[in-house]
C-alpha cells in the first residue's frame, strides 16, 4: 500500500479533515474545518509541509494555492474543485480526488465557500498564500 492509500484509508476511516504524512515519515491526523489546520501547521512551520503528501476532504482554490506555495508534493481531496485544478498544475503537484465539483460550497450549503468566491479571479498562489497565512 502506497503512503497515499494509507493516508487516504486514514481520512476516511477516522473521519479526519486532513492527513498529511511529513517528509520525515510521520503521519498525523487533523479534524477542524476548512483551511484552520493547513494555516496552523504553516503558522507554526512555514517549511512543515515540504514534500509532504496530504488527503483532505475537500480541496478549493485557497487550499490548493496554499499547498502549492507550502512545496506539498502530493494531494488527494475527496471533492475537489474545478478553481484549484489549474492551480495545482501549474505547481506540477500530483493530484487525484474523489469527486470533481464546479466550486467549494459555503457550511450551509447555499452557495459558493465565501473564500472560494474572493479568490476565484486570483492568478498569483503567493498572494492568496500570504493573505490566510502571513
Amino acid at each position: 500500500m502506497t503512503t497515499l492509500e494509507q493516508i487516504k484509508e486514514i481520512l476516511n476511516k477516522k473521519d479526519a479533515s486532513l492527513v498529511v504524512a511529513y517528509k520525515n515519515g510521520t503521519v498525523k491526523e487533523y479534524y477542524q474545518d476548512r483551511i484552520i489546520d493547513l494555516v496552523s501547521i504553516l503558522k507554526e512551520n512555514e517549511n512543515a509541509l515540504k514534500e509532504s503528501i496530504l488527503a483532505d476532504k475537500v480541496i478549493g482554490k485557497v487550499a490548493a494555492s496554499i499547498m502549492v506555495v507550502a512545496g506539498v508534493k502530493q494531494i488527494y481531496a475527496n471533492k475537489l474543485s474545478k478553481f484549484a485544478v489549474p492551480v495545482l498544475e501549474s505547481a506540477n503537484i500530483i493530484y487525484s480526488y474523489g469527486e470533481l465539483v464546479e466550486y467549494i460550497k459555503n457550511k450551509d450549503k447555499t452557495g459558493m465557500c465565501p473564500m472560494e468566491n474572493k479568490y476565484k479571479n486570483e492568478m498569483d498562489a503567493n498572494k492568496i498564500y500570504c493573505d490566510m497565512v502571513k
